[in-house]
């Protein structure tokens, strides 16, 4: 497991024009925040099979071969607690919501001001952390059957 920054966010930064994502994740790095890059959506599914540390993903939609909507819709299907903020040049209110609908946490369009991103990153993880301190909660209750455990994980799961 990586070692977390003082901010104690880690994210994974998934866009096929890698210029645009190393530059970016340089920047978030100078802000104390742990960040990987993957080019592609399946990239960055194995990459989240390997790594359990990441909090938030910023996703780009438009990518050759497997689309950010895809990928999101398989990151929340296989790591229901990472977050996901998309982040994409071509912005339609149909992808938006889409995006939302599929369990994205935020939706930003590039350019994006960097302090809106910044602020939007730790919101997401923000989250991340509550919801898993709710699972836990859930976890420690003596009292709870296995169904309804599973049952209230899941609520908070669709949150």
């Amino acid at each position: 497991m990586r070692e977390k920054t003082m901010t104690g966010v880690s994210i994974l930064l998934v866009d096929d024009e890698k210029d645009y994502i190393e530059t970016l994740g340089v920047r978030l790095h100078q802000r104390g925040i742990v960040t990987d890059c993957a080019f592609s959506g399946p990239d960055a599914l194995l990459y989240l099979s390997k790594e359990k540390s990441i909090d938030v993903v910023l996703l780009d939609i438009a990518m050759p071969g497997q689309n950010g909507l895809t990928t999101l819709q398989q990151i929340k299907s296989q790591h229901p607690l990472v977050e996901v903020i998309m982040l994409t040049g071509q912005a339609t209110v149909h992808s938006a919501v889409e995006a939302i609908k599929h369990g994205a946490t935020d939706f930003l369009t590039k350019p994006c001001d960097f302090e809106t991103l910044i602020a939007t990153v730790e919101k997401a993880a923000a989250r991340r952390h509550e919801r898993q301190m709710k699972i836990l909660d859930i976890r420690m209750q003596p009292y709870l059957t296995d169904i309804e455990r599973k049952e209230q994980i899941r609520q908070v799961l669709e949150k």
